[in-house]
């Protein structure tokens, strides 16, 4: 069976990056396609000659701005010519899943979102864009909604990465879709059985959806100790609202983050996210989650078990819900257990059997 992988960009390892590494264990042999490709970052998880890049690939400065060409990108993923594979795995939070494959090849298509800017935070992204971005969004984007509901129906199968990605695929494409939970490196992030020290802990990209400055702004209020873990835009931003509490350390090595994630007393996740990676790491650490109560933190959090979840994004709610983790006691040992049922392997068991049974049904 000749398979291929497709994914949207690889320059930066992040969540949906190891899904692709995942799908490419379950078929060695299988070609990747995306639109941009860093073989500096990349070519150690991903070799160059598995790799082919769309015509983007040549655009100067194209490793660096490709985030800036979403309206090259369906005319990117429906060149690649894909007629000879008999598997299509892509792996879709913008256009991969737009690809076009042959009546005989089954495509089947890892949803880490419906593209958010395009349709459920639309609105959201224009009114924190600058001037021109809103002219560009209110040119571009009406036409890629139309030609993201359109290449939706090029999928044989969808599989979404939480409950709530599968109401948005319901939602914007009128499609069922199976939940297989991204994986997550149980076997790295392991307890260190030692006592919590007195500290919460984030570790995040700084950008507004995030909701960090709700974080900082509890923590200030009640002086406690909160340690920042990540970088990007919001950092001036972040920094000035921070009072003496507040540490930041900026990017850190895995092996690093392990360790602040094993020594914190809890994990803070103030974020609407479709599921959050952090949070289960945390959890592979033994150590409870305190999440805002929607999204994909309501998959991977179990309430006053593995974590506890406040109802709304506002520093009052944030407050009562660092209280309430105060007063409940948690099993390290239990949110560890609960942690590994997110593991690689696990993904890899529920991809296998799912992909198995489509391509059953197609004979």
């Amino acid at each position: 069976m000749k398979v291929a992988i497709i994914h949207e960009w690889l320059t930066i390892y992040g969540g949906s990056e190891r899904v692709v590494e995942q799908l490419l264990k379950i078929y060695p042999q299988a070609d990747i396609f995306t639109t941009v490709y860093n073989e500096k970052n990349m070519g150690h998880i991903f070799p160059k000659e598995k790799v082919h890049t769309s015509f983007m690939q040549g655009i100067p400065f194209s490793k660096k701005f490709y985030t800036k060409m979403l309206h090259l990108m369906p005319r990117a993923f429906e060149s690649f010519d894909l007629s000879e594979y008999d598997l299509v795995l892509s792996s879709s939070h913008s256009c991969a899943k737009g690809v076009i494959t042959s009546a005989e090849t089954t495509h089947i298509s890892y949803i880490h979102t419906p593209m958010r800017y395009a349709w459920d935070l639309y609105h959201d992204y224009l009114k924190s864009s600058g001037f021109i971005t809103r002219i560009a969004m209110k040119r571009i984007l009406p036409k890629i909604r139309q030609w993201d509901a359109l290449s939706s129906l090029r999928v044989d199968k969808f599989v979404a990465n939480s409950s709530i990605v599968k109401k948005r695929i319901n939602k914007v494409y009128r499609r069922d879709a199976e939940v297989i939970y991204p994986p997550v490196n149980t076997d790295f992030f392991v307890p260190n059985n030692k006592d919590p020290e007195d500290f919460f802990l984030i570790l995040s990209r700084f950008i507004p959806y995030k909701k960090i400055d709700l974080a900082i702004e509890a923590c200030n209020k009640l002086g406690k100790r909160l340690i920042i873990l990540g970088a990007g835009p919001q950092k001036k931003e972040l920094k000035n609202i921070a009072g003496p509490t507040i540490e930041f350390t900026g990017r850190l090595s895995d092996e690093e983050s392990r360790g602040y994630y094993q020594r914190c007393k809890a994990f803070l996740f103030p974020g609407y996210e479709d599921f959050g990676i952090t949070p289960v790491e945390a959890q592979a650490c033994g150590r409870p989650v305190i999440a805002y109560g929607k999204g994909g933190a309501l998959d991977s959090i179990i309430s006053e078990k593995t974590g506890v979840f406040f109802p709304e994004q506002t520093v009052e709610s944030f407050i009562e819900g660092i209280k309430a983790f105060e007063k409940t006691d948690f099993d390290s040992l239990e949110i560890r257990k609960h942690a590994e049922t997110f593991s690689n392997e696990e993904f890899i068991k529920k991809m296998k059997e799912f992909i198995s049974l489509q391509i059953a049904s197609n004979f």
